[in-house]
């Protein structure tokens, strides 16, 4: 990337997946409201990557890692550099992030079909609040684009799909694009080491490396693809200004077999055993050394991948010069353990920075702050009412997400958060200036952390502050309006 990237020329990026769309028809009363609000409202572009570690950010401070992409926005954004999702993994962060409030705490959650059975993950009935819903009503064209395998593909999120003027999935990270038994053994087990070789690792990884065509052309990536359609549908977008898109990246979640010329950004290139490709949610010890060492590079080689394909998508945004009349929002909606603390992926008792910090960027059109940070605590819940605000439209009543806008102009947002909290399936977490707690839905296997003299929380003092722990629980139940935080013994 160049120090700005609205100097790139437009780059066609070839590859598409499979896909299946929803497209609205505006009547004559939505047009003339889209051309009253386009004489004043701007554009809106939400740019998500999953799993994205803020430490594995060069914006955040990391010195080997290659994210030029997101670099080059953060120098034009305001940066968030204490942004905690209050509600993970993966789909909860985005009921949290569509619908504008808080979905942490889960009371009344129950088993959904075709989602898994962890507390949080439920799906979006197109009768429920979001802030593209609410901009579509007054006059915007809405976008989405994704791979993700359950809000593009599960039944359950089809409610929320027929909400949005358009809807593309791309396939990849479910289905079949390819045949399976394209892919030899060879190249299964070269992206598998010792302790992934399980029958539901080897076929899972067979039909993604056959999805992505062995994973040696970076156009048939899943992120190639998704910010590829990005591109078409911004091209659609264009046209039926003010438009509202959000491109969703699956990647860089596991499974990972990046190019090996990504691989070789980070070293190892004489290494001739299996890439760890894949990682189960538990203690490291189930993989070989040598694999877990290796985590850093293929993680940071895929994440590196998805940098340079939203690359691509931002040139042509930017040289189609939108970047003067639209609000861009950059975020993830969770980390991943890489054999830190002696763990892999995502467990939900370990909700340390590594797994519970994301990047999360805010760019306004008129340049507003940008570059500089802001250490306001902040969550994915908080970018729909600050949408709206900026664009000028209402608020929705049940948002209780906060409006961040006022921090672009030098002011304080409406709430003052001394602290935040949030919650992965029977676990949460609190944080504030000086303390970090880990602990379950019933209050138990509480792990206490005093930032000052442990900023890497690495040494439990639950022992020594009884009392502390029973004010930080009470801090939040009365902030969760809760008499108790939820704990399912089925579940987890």
């Amino acid at each position: 990337m160049q120090d700005r990237i609205d100097r790139k020329t437009f780059l066609r990026v070839a590859g598409a997946g499979a896909a299946a769309a929803t497209v609205w028809r505006p009547g004559a009363a939505a047009l003339a409201a889209r051309t009253r609000a386009a004489q004043h409202a701007p554009n809106v572009l939400v740019i998500v990557l999953d799993s994205t570690r803020h430490d594995y950010v060069g914006a955040y401070g990391n010195t080997w890692m290659r994210t030029p992409t997101i670099d080059a926005l953060a120098r034009e954004s305001l940066r968030f550099t204490r942004a905690f999702p209050e509600a993970m993994p993966t789909v909860p962060a985005r009921r949290s992030l569509m619908m504008g409030r808080r979905v942490y705490p889960w009371h009344d959650w129950k088993p959904t079909r075709n989602l898994p059975g962890s507390p949080g993950w439920t799906g979006l009935s197109a009768q429920t609040t979001t802030w593209l819903k609410t901009l579509r009503r007054h006059g915007y064209w809405t976008g989405y684009v994704t791979d993700n395998p359950f809000l593009g593909f599960a039944p359950e999120w089809a409610g929320f799909r027929s909400t949005l003027s358009k809807f593309h999935r791309v396939g990849g990270q479910v289905g079949a694009l390819h045949p399976a038994g394209t892919i030899s053994e060879r190249d299964v087990l070269h992206w598998l080491p010792q302790g992934m070789r399980t029958e539901r690792y080897l076929k899972g990884m067979r039909q993604h490396l056959a999805n992505v065509d062995g994973g040696n052309v970076e156009s048939e990536s899943c992120a190639a693809r998704v910010f590829s359609r990005g591109i078409d549908e911004l091209v659609t977008a264009m046209r039926n200004r003010p438009f509202a898109l959000v491109v969703d990246s699956f990647d860089p979640h596991e499974p990972w077999t990046p190019p090996q010329k990504y691989l070789d950004l980070y070293g190892d290139r004489h290494y001739d055993g299996s890439w760890p490709g894949n990682v189960q949610y538990k203690r490291s010890g189930y993989m070989p050394a040598a694999a877990v060492k290796r985590l850093p590079t293929v993680y940071g080689a895929s994440l590196t991948l998805a940098d340079t394909w939203m690359g691509r998508f931002l040139e042509r945004f930017y040289a189609s010069g939108l970047q003067h009349e639209t609000v861009v929002v950059f975020l993830s909606d969770h980390g991943i353990l890489l054999g830190d603390r002696g763990w892999t992926g995502k467990p939900a008792l370990e909700l340390h920075p590594e797994l519970i910090q994301v990047p999360f960027l805010l760019r306004d059109p008129s340049g507003r702050m940008a570059g500089q940070t802001t250490p306001y605590f902040v969550s994915p819940h908080d970018v729909g009412p600050t949408l709206l605000r900026m664009t000028g439209m209402p608020t929705p009543s049940d948002m209780n997400g906060v409006d961040l806008s006022p921090l672009l102009s030098g002011g304080r947002p409406r709430l003052s958060r001394r602290f935040c909290f949030g919650g992965y399936a029977n676990h949460w977490y609190y944080r504030d200036d000086r303390w970090a707690l880990i602990a379950d839905g019933n209050n138990s296997g509480r792990e206490l952390f005093d930032l000052t003299q442990d900023p890497g929380e690495q040494t439990s003092v639950a022992r020594d502050h009884p009392a502390l722990l029973d004010t930080i629980y009470q801090r939040v139940l009365h902030s969760a309006g809760a008499r108790r935080l939820p704990f399912f013994s089925a579940a987890d």
